[in-house]
């Protein structure tokens, strides 16, 4: 990690239920993204909450971390004790769907979304993620997806309307961060 958690190592969950995002492909993120002081962050598919926590070491002011499976929740859960962000973290053990209607019926708004769907449902996620993602995006919000770099994300994501977009590719991960226009859709 870097920023105020610096050197920190994070809990994963044990097996080969959840794929952690590199150290690189982190970093890379980060600086893609810029700056993320005081961001409201959403990240689905959390996993250890690496890209969230990484968010917070780095100032962001709050994060919420969606994430369904228990060995999963368990290890983010670790990790957010473990590095003193219980005030600032909280964590949703819900599918995705379920989370973002619940996000959305609460009024929550968020600066930037991480998106790192299982590889293997990264095409099913992409055809419903933009329609109930965007009632819980803040205006000029930016979504990071990480994905197989061997699929081509689409130019244009209904529900979403993109402003500017990165994408790059780090070995077998593909990343793309999209800054979203005033009000996100």
């Amino acid at each position: 990690m870097a920023g105020e958690h610096r050197g920190r190592r994070l809990v994963a969950p044990a097996g080969r239920a959840t794929r952690p995002t590199a150290d690189r492909v982190r970093e890379a993120v980060f600086a893609l993204v810029g700056a993320v002081e005081g961001l409201a962050v959403l990240d689905l598919f959390a996993g250890s909450g690496a890209l969230a926590l990484e968010a917070l070491s780095r100032g962001a002011a709050s994060a919420t971390l969606v994430e369904r499976a228990p060995r999963a929740v368990a290890a983010i859960r670790s990790n957010v004790e473990a590095l003193g962000l219980a005030g600032r973290a909280r964590v949703v053990a819900r599918d995705w769907r379920a989370a973002l209607a619940a996000e959305r019926a609460a009024g929550r708004r968020y600066d930037l979304a991480l998106v790192d769907p299982p590889y293997r449902t990264v095409s099913d996620v992409l055809a419903e993620l933009p329609g109930r993602l965007a009632p819980v995006l803040a205006g000029r919000a930016s979504v990071v997806l990480e994905y197989p770099a061997a699929v081509m994300i689409p130019a244009a994501l209904p529900a979403l309307a993109i402003r500017d977009r990165i994408d790059r590719v780090y070995g077998d991960t593909g990343v793309s961060v999209l800054r979203l226009a005033s009000g996100g859709r």
